[in-house]
């Protein structure tokens, strides 16, 4: 792509120095990739281009134009955002930054080479760093709730990596287009970007699930030309129904998706030729030509006179076609969460065939179709397309009002799913309003999302006039009533998932919130024992809890102490964390594995895998995934069946909370390096103790080469171990374990022959 075609497509409202901003980008995206390549082949700049077209074609400002063509400069190149910042302004470093990758990774290669895939890879898919995707999802949502252009050039960015995905693994393939399809694709829906939706979908689709994709197409394909045909008589008929009526309007063939095909298919369990949106009209209800505009400042009857004549038209739908029963929706009168409005209707055809009818007015498609974009690309003045806007933006700080409070990035990702992206239930309060909350709601997730007092003083609840219990779950169309107390706060029950008090992770952080505030100083106090036990039990040293606390972008140190004193941040969570920032960046911190002095342990072979530092394990290929020999694996370990080997790419893998049930395994013939660390044991010697720790260690799969145990020490005794651990992570998980063994008081790493 030239330059010339971008700037051709740029918004002609631009003034000449708007226009050298956006040059001035692209100048300086083109040098900072001048030496990357794309897994395609072509320059590094293209995709960069492609991203801003996007954005050019929907009018957006220069500033976000300029930040598309930007925005992989700080994560692919050494660019910094306060470069950024003073070659540019704020607000283009703000966006970029939104964009960028929380961790930066550049991917070096030989000057010659053609193998960079730059962003092809977009979110870094791959399988080894599930934790830094999720962290990536998290910061940019966070940017998102702040500036709404953040998302649009994340959804651009993504959208062209979509359409150029061919070019990778086919396991790089699947990782990404499965991503899509959890994030992405739903996040366009969720802001009425149906265009961008569709398309991110039915290409998501065709990588997710190549066979369904290609059955779907060749039906739609098969019967193609007779479609045609039924689609132009019918757009006519209708039109000059329509136009004797006096209903001025637009009618059109509707474009059919794959994927919306294959998941009403799903969902309905019918099959192909029983979906009634494979054949599709569109009305567009125009304005009256008799209705002039200046009849009314703020045209409100111009638009109720369009609306009835919309409803107008679906009755003279009705009356050249038979209606099929149950196939009517009006989201007219009632609009779907994310601002959708249309009537649909599905009609019987005279070939004995079905047919899906929408019906709108322009705004209404112009909302459907570019969502919250539509603020900038038809912005004429129009009122209504600036309160539409208004309203996306609200509802979109309200889904995320409980983002901040969110630290780990799994289970940011997590609240997601569950709260923006499910099925949802419309419900209503006694004067009638609509809460739209995710499927599974209760009366407590209906409380907070009313306000956060409300929840906290919630006691009881009504639905549809009758007492229903605090884990009702709500169904579409209830009247709900929450019954309060004066004063009081949340039930620490209702964040146990087993109960099903709360669904929705708004009402989940609010609760968590009430209870940091009640007990800050007591979470405080014991975050700071836990963090200062695991990192002395460990031995690391030279690490303050100010570094600590900025690993997991707590601004301050009582934050982070006090998240961990809580329990949302777990003791494991803080030193797989430490582990990783010193594997990266830690060099100069002392005594961290692995040592100078390490000893290399043969691998030891079970079936065609090695397991690193265990005895003979039994191991089992998973079913859900196959792996076969040359493939890059993981071990997962299950009580009483041993090693389960899945593929590192494998989507149960990715989804695992247990790391310490993790285990590293490659396809033999490869030798794995164990480390011989000292640990010291001290405890009230009982009968059975040295069983309990041999147990333990053997579960963890770690060898004892080395044990000291000096004779008649009295009750209190000091053991010394020689653990042949792989890394930090290990040591650390079989230190934690042994610990809670009945009469241990300490268990900790330390340095032989310095007492």
């Amino acid at each position: 792509m030239k330059i010339a075609k971008l700037l051709e497509a740029l918004p002609h409202t631009l003034s000449l120095s708007d226009r050298l901003f956006v040059e001035q980008a692209h100048k300086f995206a083109e040098n900072a990739h001048s030496s990357q390549r794309r897994a395609s082949g072509e320059d590094y700049i293209q995709h960069s281009m492609a991203v801003a077209h996007i954005l050019a074609d929907l009018n957006l400002p220069p500033a976000a134009i300029a930040a598309g063509l930007l925005h992989d400069v700080v994560e692919d190149t050494p660019t910094t955002v306060d470069e950024l910042r003073l070659d540019f302004d704020e607000e283009v470093a703000r966006l970029v930054d939104g964009v960028t990758k929380l961790t930066k990774q550049v991917t070096r290669v030989h000057p010659e080479s053609n193998d960079y895939l730059s962003d092809q890879v977009d979110d870094n898919v791959s399988a080894r760093m599930p934790t830094e995707r999720a962290e990536t999802i998290r910061k940019t949502f966070l940017a998102m709730g702040d500036d709404v252009r953040v998302v649009l050039i994340k959804l651009a960015d993504r959208l062209h990596n979509m359409r150029t995905l061919s070019h990778l693994s086919a396991a790089k393939r699947m990782l990404i287009a499965q991503e899509t399809l959890d994030i992405f694709a739903p996040l366009a829906n969720r802001l009425g970007f149906w265009q961008m939706k569709w398309e991110l979908e039915d290409l998501a689709f065709r990588h997710v699930n190549p066979s369904k994709y290609k059955e779907i197409a060749t039906a739609v394909k098969l019967r193609g030309a007779k479609r045609e045909k039924v689609i132009s008589e019918i757009i006519s008929r209708l039109h000059d129904t329509l136009r004797e009526n006096g209903i001025r309007s637009t009618v059109s063939g509707r474009p059919k998706h794959m994927y919306s095909i294959f998941k009403k298919m799903e969902r309905k369990n019918l099959p192909l030729e029983k979906i009634y949106d494979v054949r599709a009209v569109r009305v567009l209800v125009q304005h009256r030509k008799e209705m002039p505009v200046s009849e009314s400042k703020n045209n409100r009857p111009i638009e109720e006179k369009t609306i009835s004549d919309c409803y107008l038209a679906l009755g003279l739908v009705h009356q050249l076609w038979k209606p099929i029963p149950g196939e009517f929706d009006d989201y007219i009168a009632t609009p779907k969460d994310n601002f959708y409005q249309s009537l649909h209707t599905a009609i019987l055809h005279e070939d004995g065939n079905t047919i899906e009818v929408q019906i709108r007015t322009e705004e209404m498609h112009q909302n459907a179709e570019y969502g919250i974009a539509a603020h900038w690309r038809y912005k004429e003045g129009e009122s209504k397309l600036d309160k539409s806007f208004d309203a996306r933006v609200e509802w979109l700080r309200s889904m995320m009002d409980w983002r901040q409070d969110v630290t780990d990035g799994q289970e940011f990702v997590d609240a997601l799913k569950s709260d923006m992206f499910p099925d949802r239930v419309f419900t209503f309060t006694p004067r009638g309003d609509n809460i739209d909350l995710p499927g599974g709601a209760t009366p407590i997730d209906f409380a907070y999302h009313i306000h956060t007092s409300v929840g906290e003083r919630c006691r009881g609840a009504k639905a549809n006039g009758k007492l229903v219990s605090l884990n009702y779950q709500l169904k579409s169309g209830d009247q709900v009533e929450i019954l309060t107390s004066k004063r009081g706060g949340p039930s620490r029950d209702w964040l146990n998932a087993d109960l099903g008090y709360v669904r929705s992770a708004r009402a989940r952080e609010k609760i968590r919130s009430w209870f940091k505030r009640q007990d800050r100083d007591k979470n405080s106090a014991a975050g700071r024992r836990i963090v200062d036990r695991e990192l002395h039990r460990i031995n690391i040293r030279g690490l303050s809890l100010e570094m600590v606390a900025e690993m997991f972008s707590h601004p301050t140190v009582d934050d982070f102490l006090a998240s961990v004193g809580c329990g949302d941040i777990h003791g494991q969570t803080v030193v797989n964390r430490v582990v990783r920032w010193l594997q990266t960046e830690g060099g100069e911190i002392d005594d961290t594995l692995p040592p100078p002095n390490a000893t290399i342990a043969p691998a030891v072979r079970s079936g065609e895998v090695s397991i690193q530092g265990t005895g003979r394990l039994a191991t089992r290929l998973a079913r859900c995934c196959n792996p076969v020999p040359g493939e890059e694996i993981a071990g997962y370990t299950i009580k009483s069946r041993g090693v389960t080997i899945h593929r590192s790419d494998c989507p149960n893998i990715l989804r695992v909370r247990e790391q310490e049930r993790m285990i590293a395994v490659s396809w033999g013939h490869e030798v794995m390096q164990t480390y011989s660390v000292p640990v010291r044991i001290v405890a009230y010697d009982r009968e059975g103790l040295m069983r309990d720790i041999g147990t333990i260690v053997s579960d963890e799969h770690i060898n004892i080469s080395a044990v000291d145990q000096p004779p008649n020490q009295g009750h209190l005794v000091t053991m010394n171990f020689t653990l042949e651990v792989s890394n930090l992570r290990q040591l650390s998980m079989v230190l934690t374990r042994i610990e809670q063994l009945q009469n241990v008081t300490q268990v900790y790493r330390y340095k032989a022959g310095r007492e």
